[in-house]
């Protein structure tokens, strides 16, 4: 099984974005060193706890401080912008790190809807215009002699990547022949059956011939299981307070969240994810993220770790790619 790596430069609070992208730089590095295959960076808005807006200035970044690791958008939310302009910043992102760069894509705003239309140049954003975004986009990448020219040149086979956590987008990667990335820590209710219909419906293509799906959840992996359980706590909370509207942009440590007076809310929302992500010592990681592959049918695991320390999420990435069971 692949192992890849998805980070989402986590800043402790808003004054601590330079050390989030710093850290960023150096997870980079170290997964690198550990063996993993790819390294990819989100992109959010408006969202005071993760300091990646624009994966492909930190993607040029990532690229310099590493040598060989596969680099990529997970994603680039295509609605927001020109097809010709995303075309033209990987093509120089693919020529300066030959053979490295993924173009993962999707259709989320990656923000409320308020900052959606921010981003929107005209006001509106154009969600319901992604595939044919993501055509053109395939267009300007592979095709030679398009107009506008794409410049500089794309080098041949920059992969094209279609993310999502819905139906829609493995119906998309299907039919554009596309190897296909589903988000469980975005959608945790997400259906066990869309990899598996992407791959039965799949209809190859000259840069993909056969269908590859990469299936990313959150993974806490510590050296005893209270203590995963712990980090893993602070992460929900910190989500649930984001999303409730009860955070300020101050994240809970694991030592408070452990103190936190949680509430039904807290507790169902806890429930819901439950299910979807991989806790505890790599062993019983490594239990929980085979059979959650095997449930959706997933070619290669990519790991999520939003731990509330630096060094805590260096330990999850070396336990889980160190105690990888045989093939």
């Amino acid at each position: 099984m692949q192992l890849s790596v998805l980070d989402q430069s986590l800043a402790r609070c808003p004054e601590e974005a330079p050390v989030a992208l710093q850290e960023t730089l150096q997870m980079a590095r170290w997964c690198e060193q550990l063996g993993y295959r790819r390294f990819w960076v989100s992109e959010h808005h408006a969202f005071p706890g993760v300091a990646g807006s624009a994966p492909e200035v930190l993607l040029a970044a990532i690229g310099a401080a590493t040598d060989t690791i596969r680099i990529g958008s997970g994603g680039i939310m295509l609605p927001h912008y020109s097809p010709y302009k995303v075309a033209e910043v990987f093509s120089l992102l693919a020529n300066l790190y030959p053979g490295r760069v993924d173009l993962g894509i999707g259709r989320a705003p990656g923000a409320d809807m308020s900052t959606a239309v921010a981003l929107a140049p005209d006001g509106r954003p154009r969600f319901e215009q992604f595939p044919m975004l993501a055509t053109r986009l395939g267009k300007y990448l592979w095709q030679d002699n398009t107009q506008p020219l794409v410049s500089p040149k794309p080098p041949a086979g920059i992969p094209l990547w279609m993310l999502g956590s819905s139906p829609d987008s493995a119906v998309l990667a299907a039919q554009q022949g596309l190897p296909y990335n589903l988000g469980l820590f975005i959608n945790p209710q997400a259906d066990t059956r869309l990899i598996r219909h992407y791959k039965r419906h799949f209809q190859p293509s000259d840069l993909q011939p056969a269908p590859h799906a990469i299936l990313t959840l959150s993974v806490f992996c510590a050296d005893d299981e209270e203590r995963a359980r712990a980090l893993l706590l602070a992460h929900d909370l910190n989500l649930f307070r984001f999303f409730s509207g009860q955070s300020s942009g101050l994240s809970l440590t694991p030592e408070q969240a452990l103190a936190y007076p949680r509430g039904p809310r807290e507790d169902a929302f806890i429930r819901s994810r439950e299910h979807s992500r991989a806790v505890g010592t790599p062993q019983q990681v490594w239990q929980k993220l085979r059979a959650l592959a095997a449930a959706h049918e997933a070619d290669e695991i990519m790991a999520v770790t939003n731990m509330y320390y630096f060094e805590d999420r260096k330990r999850s990435f070396e336990l889980l790619i160190r105690h990888q069971p045989d093939a």
